[in-house]
């Protein structure tokens, strides 16, 4: 079944398809037919006091020359406005005036608006085309005063400005959507790059800690297969998530990425584990229907707070408090200080080879994350040397 409502659109789109110069052929067609209705014929442009002369085979090759150029205004402007320039000239110096030498304004306003090289030249060049035409009509009848030649060539040159005016309105507004098109890719590479850190780097982070603990197991056959079987299972976690964020991010994947739910705590939790790092996991409350986006957030932020005591406090006790209401989701990451019994555990040091350095990038975007969502997020040390990350995320729940 045909939608009626698409059917303006369907022909604009067809319309606009099409050559400019077959689009702007009507205009010219029909002030060209207009300029033979007597009705119109004193509707014309006219200039001096030239007797008017009936229409023969010459008038309508003048209408022609005057209307016809019309059609490549846009495409060909300044061949445009010679030629509809000359049409009128011969039309008021022979006296064949006609609604057809209206054309002239439109035709300016074309040049103004596009033209694109030497405009300044073409300026002069119809100023003083237009001097000549005065002082042509003045020897021929001397009946128009100077003031009315100045107030013709003062509509003349309004209709240029007008066009001059219309060019440059495009061009801001060109300039204006190159810059929101720019702005638009700068923040959709900031989101991949936040997604790929969020994604990568806890996986990775966790690969080389587990590599890295290793070392120290060579004696023990049976840890170092376990520590070693964590690495392989973290690699193809990594890989499989870097493939649904790349579903997710491709616009014309067909497929459903997986999406992040609040059971993935538990998943990060195990993992850090896994890793080598002491963690418990506490949730509170039920989370809200309609949270998804507050949910994922949630995730990265326990995500990258466990990345990061992996790099900087490996071995340290760590708690993570998930709480939910109807209103918000509160986070806490806390790690405890270096004097922790737990803390001294023979492993990769915290700030070692082991671990990769952070850049910062990741505390930032969680920041940025949490406050789109008109939330907050707050770090700070604590008295034992340890270090607290807390996060509140609205739901957006009406209840």
């Amino acid at each position: 079944m045909i939608d009626l409502r698409q059917v303006p659109n369907r022909w604009r789109d067809r319309w606009h398809r099409l050559d400019v110069t077959v689009r702007d052929l009507p205009l010219a067609l029909a002030l060209a037919g207009a300029a033979f209705v007597p009705v119109l014929r004193e509707y014309g442009t006219q200039v001096g006091e030239v007797p008017v002369r009936p229409f023969d085979g010459v008038a309508v090759l003048v209408i022609a020359l005057q209307c016809l150029p019309l059609a490549v205004r846009r495409r060909w402007p300044a061949l445009c406005v010679a030629l509809v320039s000359l049409g009128f000239v011969v039309s008021q110096v022979q006296g064949y005036h006609s609604f057809g030498s209206n054309a002239l304004g439109i035709a300016l306003v074309s040049a103004g608006a596009h033209l694109a090289h030497r405009r300044r030249l073409a300026a002069v060049a119809l100023s003083v085309a237009y001097v000549g035409l005065a002082v042509m009509l003045d020897r021929l009848t001397g009946a128009e005063r100077v003031d009315e030649y100045l107030t013709f060539y003062l509509v003349m040159a309004l209709a240029w400005g007008i066009g001059t005016w219309l060019r440059s309105s495009r061009a801001a507004e060109a300039e204006r959507r190159l810059r929101v098109a720019e702005d638009t890719r700068a923040a959709e590479r900031t989101r991949i790059a936040r997604e790929l850190h969020d994604v990568v780097t806890h996986h990775v982070t966790a690969m080389v800690v587990q590599t890295e603990a290793a070392r120290y197991l060579t004696a023990k056959p049976d840890r170092l297969d376990a520590t070693l079987t964590a690495v392989g299972d973290t690699g193809r976690r990594a890989i499989g998530d870097l493939r649904n964020l790349l579903d997710l991010l491709d616009p014309g994947h067909e497929g459903a990425a997986r999406t992040q739910t609040d059971g993935d705590h538990r998943t990060l939790v195990e993992q850090t584990r896994q890793a080598g790092q002491p963690v418990e996991l506490t949730e509170e409350g039920t989370p809200a229907q309609e949270a998804g986006s507050a949910e994922r957030t949630a995730h990265r932020v326990v995500q990258e707070s466990l990345t990061n005591a992996l790099k900087h406090a490996y071995g340290r006790p760590t708690a993570v408090t998930v709480h939910y209401d109807d209103r918000e989701i509160t986070v806490e990451v806390s790690t405890a200080g270096p004097g922790t019994e737990a803390g001294a555990q023979r492993g990769p040091r915290a700030g070692s080879r082991g671990a990769p350095a952070g850049s910062g990038r990741g505390l930032i975007g969680l920041r940025e994350r949490v406050a789109a969502l008109g939330g907050e997020l707050s770090t700070h040390p604590t008295d034992d040397g340890g270090f607290v990350v807390l996060a509140r995320i609205p739901t957006g729940s009406r209840s």
